[in-house]
């Protein structure tokens, strides 16, 4: 074996150790492969390595789109189509990355959080992955489901100027449908919070406190992933690469311009939250005092009541004890006292 071979040898092992995904390696990972540009689209899938071609050259620009990470052999053989660096590899095989951008001078390697609802109230997040270069865009996406459709739709019936313009202009498209998925995740946010804060004013219990700290735990990790991701887009937002045209920097400051958006309603989220279980805690405080103020009232009405028994409950001869009338003066009396002090209590307001 030469000494090339085992060094592909060793960065195939690397590669293969750097994956930890969860997706199910049954599944077979498809490459989808769109090469186009104004007056022709050519779109074909490839499902093993040597189906991967190297990238068009320029002005035809080349979609390369990688669904499922788990197969160390394909990612390899695409980081030898178009050279994508070893480390980067890891990098797109590490499902735990958080998002990150590299400028490695003939390409660009971005890796964002795509996020999206699961229907229980809770969000997935997974990897996503994106490498510009020159002349071409790879993608790729750690489950399956594809966040962009819509791209696939404009490129195939050739809607807007996506089919006219370079690979960083699709570098761009591209980010900007994962950005965008997460305004669907605050949205869901937003009603989950205002059905809580609604609960807390109108009858909290056990569920509501479990409700409350279920969504703190999920804004901190959306927090983890619209943090970041300020950065990597206001470092592509400055235009330091040469891969990125100084047309094409005024769409990457409105990606920009929504990730503050986001980043700043997680925020406002988080002292909702914060409020929100203040106002639980207070409730509940209020609530204990209540009860408090009720037991207490019960037990102050009863000592004279218990003092009025206990002096009639003494064991010598007295002489009401021969009065016909005795204890019911005793009972009456009783009940005179206990009203009064209702009474009293009532007119300063306790009850």
């Amino acid at each position: 074996m030469s000494p090339r071979e085992n060094e592909r040898g060793g960065q195939e092992s690397a590669l293969e150790r750097s994956i930890h995904t969860n997706t199910s390696r049954a599944r077979q990972v498809t490459v989808t492969i769109v090469d186009y540009d104004a007056s022709h689209l050519d779109e074909r899938t490839a499902t093993r390595p040597a189906e991967i071609p190297a990238p068009t050259t320029p002005p035809t620009v080349t979609w390369i789109d990688v669904d499922g990470i788990h197969d160390a052999g394909m990612l390899q053989a695409i980081g030898d189509a178009i050279g994508i660096h070893p480390l980067t590899l890891e990098d797109i095989a590490n499902t735990r990355q958080r998002p990150k951008i590299e400028d490695y001078g003939d390409y660009l390697y971005v890796a964002i959080r795509r996020l999206s609802p699961n229907g229980d109230g809770e969000f997935v997040s997974e990897l996503v992955s994106l490498v510009l270069g020159e002349g071409y865009v790879a993608s790729f996406q750690e489950q399956p489901g594809d966040v962009f459709l819509r791209v696939r739709e404009r490129l195939r019936t050739g809607a807007g100027r996506l089919r006219s313009e370079g690979p960083d202009y699709l570098f761009y498209v591209l980010l900007d449908a994962v950005v965008d998925g997460y305004f669907t995740v605050i949205e869901d946010f937003g009603e989950r919070i205002e059905a809580v804060e609604e609960e807390v004013v109108a009858d909290p219990d056990r569920r509501t406190l479990q409700a409350i700290y279920a969504l703190k735990r999920s804004l901190i990790a959306l927090r983890r992933s619209a943090w970041p991701l300020r950065d990597v887009v206001a470092e592509l937002e400055r235009g330091e690469s040469s891969l990125i045209q100084e047309s094409t920097r005024a769409y990457f400051r409105d990606v920009y311009d929504h990730t503050i958006e986001v980043a700043e309603t997680v925020e406002t989220y988080r002292d909702m939250m914060s409020g929100t279980l203040d106002v639980y805690l207070s409730t509940q405080s209020s609530r204990t005092n209540e009860i408090m103020k009720v037991l207490t009232i019960i037990a102050t009405i009863f000592i004279p009541l218990t003092f009025i028994a206990g002096v009639y409950g003494m064991n010598f001869d007295m002489p009401e004890v021969r009065h016909p009338w005795g204890y019911p003066i005793a009972l009456a009396s009783m009940a005179a006292v206990a009203g009064v002090m209702l009474l009293y209590f009532k007119r300063k307001g306790w009850i």
